[in-house]
């Protein structure tokens, strides 16, 4: 691999499977299964097929914040999805999700199951199914919407963009991680800026949009992505800081952000939950 500065893009571009970085070794330039497996599927209606990255801490933070407001029909069963071993790419998981990305979800409660995955769409299909965490009257129901796909729009310039070049990626090149620190900053003030004329992203009640844009920037403020706090001088954010502090004190925040966990405090991961009561046993079998 050569510096930025050095390379010519080819005529007709090929895949070199040997490029580098992080996931070099599950990133892939086409789709499809690469083995056959069958997904588990538990006793619940809500199958949740998922990790603990940010856009998995979507689902699982929204299905226990409806437990939290008393929607049994949310109890959910949340598999985990080893994304670096290539889970994502079994002939199961493809069939849920053809973009064989986590999180991806079965509802199996009417009469033929649904699938529905990408985050932000299975955010929007269970606020409609059961009616909570939404508004249903405009403008504040656009507003919510607005920034819920404010954040899917925005993220990848976080996440693929800046996370990439600055923690993943074999070499560090200037450029791309001046591009996206600069994007990700903007990003942040467009935050901070709402957040200081409004408790929550949507207007005074809080919604799904806070909880697309918490994982993600939330994470992002209180140091927990990419080792970057300091380098984006995160604390100058303070609405978005105050914002993130209301938000993660909520008990199904702290209990979502645990399900499907691999890494950190062990005391903060939940592998697989298939029960309310998994959060208090953690035997290792769950484990």
């Amino acid at each position: 691999m050569t510096d930025s500065t050095e390379y010519t893009p080819p005529n007709v571009w090929t895949w070199n499977k040997p490029n580098g970085g992080t996931f070099a070794s599950v990133n892939r330039p086409i789709a499809g299964p690469t083995h056959d497996k069958a997904l588990p599927v538990g006793r619940h209606p809500l199958q949740l097929y998922s990790l603990a990255t940010p856009n998995g801490q979507k689902i699982t933070i929204m299905l226990e914040e409806l437990l939290a407001l008393g929607h049994t029909g949310a109890e959910y069963d949340a598999w985990l999805i080893r994304i670096g071993d290539g889970d994502q790419f079994g002939s199961g998981f493809v069939d849920v999700n053809p973009n064989s990305k986590i999180p991806a979800l079965m509802d199996h409660s009417g009469p033929e199951p649904v699938r529905v995955f990408e985050s932000g769409a299975i955010l929007v299909y269970l606020a409609e199914k059961f009616d909570a965490l939404i508004p249903t009257a405009q403008p504040a129901r656009a507003e919510c919407l607005s920034w819920l796909f404010w954040q899917m729009g925005s993220a990848p310039y976080l996440g693929g963009g800046f996370g990439h070049f600055y923690t993943y990626a074999p070499v560090k090149i200037e450029y791309a991680i001046d591009r996206y620190a600069m994007e990700v900053k903007r990003q942040l003030d467009v935050l901070d800026r709402r957040l200081a004329e409004s408790e929550y992203l949507g207007g005074s009640d809080y919604t799904i949009a806070d909880i697309a844009v918490f994982p993600w920037y939330g994470g992002l403020v209180k140091g927990w992505q990419y080792g970057a706090a300091e380098f984006l001088s995160v604390q100058d954010y303070t609405n978005v800081q105050r914002w993130a502090d209301t938000i993660l004190a909520r008990p199904a925040v702290a209990r979502g952000r645990m399900v499907n966990r691999v890494s950190g405090d062990p005391d903060k991961q939940l592998h697989e939950r298939h029960d309310a009561n998994d959060f208090n046993t953690k035997t290792q079998d769950k484990l």
